[in-house]
């Protein structure tokens, strides 16, 4: 992205400080997902797929992503 003052015509509204904080915070957050995803494919690219003996299920995963989920919503009356 680049650093560089938008033109007059087009003024820019600035976000609050802590606003701005909370954006930074997500942009390092999917930085460091991107990363962990790169590193997968290169992990896959140099040593080809694990085997399915190693891998979890998808549908173990979508349970343990489900519950998570449900154990950070409010509980409903």
């Amino acid at each position: 992205m680049s650093e560089q003052p938008a033109p007059a015509d087009h003024a820019r509204q600035q976000l609050e400080p802590a606003a701005a904080d909370a954006v930074r915070a997500y942009a390092a957050q999917t930085r460091e997902n991107a990363d962990r995803l790169a590193a997968v494919l290169e992990d896959i690219a140099a040593n080809g797929l694990p085997s399915a003996e190693d891998c979890t299920p998808w549908e173990d995963l979508r349970e343990a992503h489900l519950t998570r989920l449900a154990a950070q919503r409010p509980a409903v009356a």
